[in-house]
């Protein structure tokens, strides 16, 4: 079962959050306790991240079975880059236990990128020899602005390790980067939610999400890259608050 961090709220559907890779529940705490003021939400760590179990493999199919083990109703599902794909196969094949369903910053295809540099970037840090999280970072190297920072947030100083299982996420990362050959449709509400600065949903690719998604809406908050949540953290609140509320 994944770890969770549950948020109280008002009675109403509960919200459970999916992070992206690298990321942990712990990411979504200030987001989290906001949306928190108008119904229950649960922000999880996936497999193979944060203190969720490992796992010999990270394939959508398994981390939309792990979502749906801890979903004891349906609920809104709201998920980011890795996490909104698992949040779009857990809506394709189990269509019953999603609500409504937000997709931040993320499409249901095949990506041409990868996350190897980061990877290959915590595997170089001595953790036996680092004193301080300034060591770790010193050993990190050259990354995107931000990216040392959040990468940092899943280091165990106490226990000298990555609460990411790096072995695991690279040998999956075609899977990762990839999106699996799923069929059906969920045609429940669904925010496909973009940074203004981010590529990573085209509108070359509208007619797959459509395909899969037909009630799909599209909306970006402006300034915003990838990490949207991040960047405008109450620009994202309140367009994922509003899509929730509409009736």
């Amino acid at each position: 079962m994944l770890n969770t961090v549950s948020y109280d709220g008002p009675d109403g559907v509960p919200l459970l959050i999916a992070h992206g890779l690298f990321g942990s529940a712990r990411n979504w705490g200030v987001i989290a306790k906001r949306l928190a003021a108008t119904r229950p939400v649960i922000a999880v760590d996936m497999r193979n991240h944060g203190a969720s179990p490992w796992y010999d493999t990270h394939s959508y199919a398994d981390m939309a079975a792990d979502l749906a083990a801890v979903m004891d109703r349906p609920m809104d599902v709201l998920g980011h880059s890795m996490g909104g794909k698992a949040a779009m196969v857990l809506a394709l094949e189990s269509p019953s236990k999603v609500n409504r369903l937000v997709v931040a910053d993320i499409a249901p295809v095949t990506y041409s990128h990868t996350q190897m540099g980061p990877i290959e970037a915590m595997r170089r840090v001595d953790l036996d020899g680092i004193e301080s999280r300034a060591d770790a970072r010193a050993q990190l190297g050259d990354l995107e602005p931000g990216v040392p920072e959040f990468l940092l947030q899943s280091l165990d100083m106490k226990e000298k390790r990555w609460r990411l299982n790096l072995d695991v996420l690279a040998a999956e990362m075609d899977a990762i980067i990839g999106f699996p050959d799923v069929s059906g449709s969920f045609d429940g509400p669904t925010l496909f939610l973009s940074g203004g600065n981010s590529d990573y949903v085209k509108t070359d690719y509208r007619p797959e999400i459509k395909r899969f998604f037909p009630n799909a809406k599209f909306a970006k908050i402006p300034g915003a890259g990838h990490w949207l949540h991040a960047e405008k953290p109450r620009e994202f609140e309140a367009a994922v608050a509003a899509f929730l509320a509409m009736t």
